[in-house]
């Protein structure tokens, strides 16, 4: 059975050892943050968020009847919807649903600024919009029959 040969580097005694070019640094870690909600709107209903990248931002911005408080940072957009908006509906990816508004620390900023007295973006024409720009079909759970005692 023939060896395998394997080429080797030749050592030269009049230069340094080669070594591997220095990694850059890994990232520093992201914390989290609680997205605000301005003082002069109420958010009676509780607050979660709804992420997309940033290359999604305008085109749903543009597209949604109706907006709410909407923060981006450099790389994400978030949308404030009613706490519990994603019961029943699988967020498509790339999109991030986020309970509480909590998250990643990028300082996020408010970008707009809704006119009417909700924070809120409607989570089911965000939810279609997203589905629309993904190219992933709506999915959500049917819920369990409800039988009349009647």
């Amino acid at each position: 059975m023939a060896s395998l040969l394997v080429p080797r580097a030749r050592k030269s005694p009049d230069k340094a050892p080669r070594r591997s070019p220095a990694l850059p640094a890994a990232p520093a870690p992201v914390g989290e943050t609680r997205l605000p909600v301005p003082v002069d709107l109420p958010a009676t209903l509780g607050c979660d968020a709804v992420g997309v990248p940033a290359r999604y931002g305008f085109r749903i911005l543009s597209r949604l009847p109706a907006k709410g408080c909407v923060y981006a940072d450099a790389d994400w957009w978030w949308w404030l919807v009613p706490a519990g908006s994603d019961l029943d509906l699988t967020w498509p990816l790339p999109v991030c649903y986020a309970p509480g508004a909590v998250v990643p620390d990028r300082r996020p900023r408010l970008i707009h600024h809704p006119d009417g007295g909700s924070p809120y973006s409607p989570p089911i024409p965000l939810y279609l919009l997203t589905c629309q720009l993904t190219g992933i079909a709506p999915a959500w759970s049917v819920p369990s029959q409800v039988r009349s005692a009647l």
